[in-house]
C-alpha cells in the first residue's frame, strides 16, 4: 500500500510540483491550503508523513507541529521560506524531524521523505538493544519497560538508540544532532536539550539519561 503525504501549504504552486513529484514516486496525496483544514485532515486521514510550511493562513506551522506532537509521533517535514535559523531551531525543538527552506528542489523533498519515512520505519541496523529495564527495537520502531510501552517522536528514538547503542559514552550536542539528521550547527544544538528533557519526561521513573556538564550527555542504564 502505497505511503499517504499530507502536504499543508497556502502555495499553490509549490503544492502543484510537491504533489506531481511524490506522486510520481508512488505515493498518495492529500493538500490543505489552510492551517486548521491542515490539521483537521491530519487528524481524520492518518497521514504516514506530513509536509508543513511555516507560514499558513488560520494557523501557523509552528502551532500545527504543537498540536500534533501533543497527540500523534507522525513524522514532519517543515517548509520555511526564511532563512532565519530561529524559525528552524524552533521547529526542530517543537520535534519536526526535517527541515526545508524555500526555494528547494522538489526532487530533493523526494528523498527527504523516503529517508525520513525510512527511519520511521525501522529500516537500520541492530534491530534490539536491551539494556537495563528498558527494550529498544529498531524493527518495529518500539521502545518498552516493564510495565508499559513508551511512545516516543522519530527524532527521540534516533537519539535513545544512538546513546543506548553505546551505554556510557559520552555523547556531545553535535555528535547527537548529527547521528539523527545527518547534519551538525552549532546553532541548532540546543535543539537536543529539548529533545532529552522530553526523553527523559517519557521515561520516567527511571534515570536513563545522565547530564556530563559542560559536554553532553550519556546513556547510563
Amino acid at each position: 500500500m502505497a505511503k499517504k503525504i499530507l502536504i499543508i501549504d497556502d502555495e499553490t504552486k509549490i503544492v502543484e510540483i510537491c504533489s506531481d513529484y511524490l506522486h510520481a514516486a508512488g505515493f498518495d496525496i492529500l493538500t490543505a491550503a489552510d492551517g486548521l483544514e491542515g490539521l483537521a485532515m491530519a487528524r481524520t486521514q492518518k497521514p504516514d508523513l506530513v509536509v508543513l510550511d511555516l507560514m499558513l493562513p488560520g494557523m501557523d506551522g509552528f502551532d500545527i507541529c504543537r498540536s500534533l506532537r501533543s497527540e500523534s509521533n507522525v513524522p514532519i517535514i517543515m517548509l520555511t521560506a526564511r532563512i532565519d535559523e530561529m524559525d528552524k531551531l524552533t521547529g526542530l525543538e517543537l520535534g519536526a524531524d526535517d527541515y526545508m527552506t524555500k526555494p528547494f528542489s522538489p526532487r530533493e523533498l523526494v528523498g527527504r521523505v523516503r529517508t525520513v519515512l525510512r527511519r520511521a520505519s525501522g529500516d537500520s541496523s541492530g534491530d534490539l538493544i536491551r539494556a537495563g529495564d528498558l527494550t529498544l527495537d529498531r524493527a518495529r520502531h518500539q521502545v518498552s519497560l516493564p510495565d508499559r510501552s513508551v511512545e516516543l517522536t522519530l527524532t527521540e528514538f534516533e537519539l535513545l538508540a544512538t546513546m543506548m547503542s553505546q551505554p556510557g559514552r559520552i555523547f556531545s550536542r553535535s555528535q547527537l544532532l548529527n547521528a539523527v539528521r545527518g547534519v551538525a550547527f552549532e546553532s541548532y544544538e540546543r535543539a537536543i536539550d529539548s529533545h532529552i528533557r522530553n526523553l527523559r519526561r517519557k521515561l520516567e521513573p527511571g534515570d536513563f539519561i545522565v547530564t556530563v556538564h559542560g559536554v553532553g550527555y550519556k546513556f547510563a542504564p
